[in-house]
């Protein structure tokens, strides 16, 4: 077995897709797209009608660029899909330097056209957080498919299962560090995660060329009206 699958296999995360041909699917991921409500958070609205997250799962999202930065010498094209206005989604967006953060979006996979059209990837080269049915146009096309656990929906999972929109169910249900859970999972798979944590503990030369290219990253932010993709906030 694997030693990523062995450890996160333990822990009671399901691969749905056989190791070996997901580290293959990984291998011709440029883009990482999260869905907000459910992934990021437990779907949970405060007082201002918006969610939040945590730093934990912020730290894995920036580990996985850098990953991916190691392994192809350029940054990963990185995207929120929302179907709702979250302000906490805009903040970590802009900080984290993502290239697009996409709001009120009812049909979510116009959203990821335009971004792969914006970013010049195919939707295959897509790896997608996602954890409920509004992300289900993404997940049927998409690469590589994360699902962020939730123990209340097993006819939902049963369903991704039998056509094939899944390829990694999370042990850690949503709002409980799950995102970094996968992201960490695919890390693994990528044979790099030593040295990504060494580089980082060390504030390394790569790491800096590395964090310099995040930081010089506007993020754009779209919404949707009837089937066209708008920009703005």
């Amino acid at each position: 077995m694997n030693h990523t699958e062995s450890i996160f296999t333990q822990i009671g995360g399901v691969f749905c897709t056989p190791v070996q041909e997901l580290s293959q699917k990984l291998k011709g991921i440029k883009a990482f797209v999260f869905d907000w409500d459910g992934v990021f958070n437990n779907a949970v609205k405060n007082e201002n009608k918006s969610s939040t997250f945590n730093e934990a799962d912020s730290m894995g999202t920036n580990m996985l660029r850098f990953s991916h930065y190691l392994l192809n010498k350029t940054l990963p094209a990185t995207a929120i899909i929302s179907g709702e206005r979250n302000e906490m989604a805009f903040y970590f967006a802009e900080r984290e330097h993502f290239d697009g953060c996409y709001y009120k979006v009812p049909h979510k996979i116009i959203a990821l056209e335009q971004f792969c059209s914006n970013q010049n990837i195919a939707i295959n080269e897509v790896a997608y957080f996602f954890d409920d049915v509004l992300d289900l146009s993404i997940a049927a096309r998409c690469g590589v498919r994360i699902l962020i656990n939730r123990k209340a929906n097993p006819l939902f999972k049963n369903y991704l299962v039998q056509n094939n929109y899944v390829d990694y169910i999370t042990a850690h249900e949503s709002g409980n560090f799950a995102v970094r859970e996968g992201t960490e999972m695919l890390i693994g798979l990528n044979d790099n995660f030593n040295q990504c944590m060494d580089l980082r503990k060390d504030f390394s030369a790569s790491y800096q060329e590395y964090l310099a290219l995040r930081q010089a990253k506007p993020t754009s932010f779209f919404t949707t009206k009837g089937e066209e993709v708008i920009e703005g906030k």
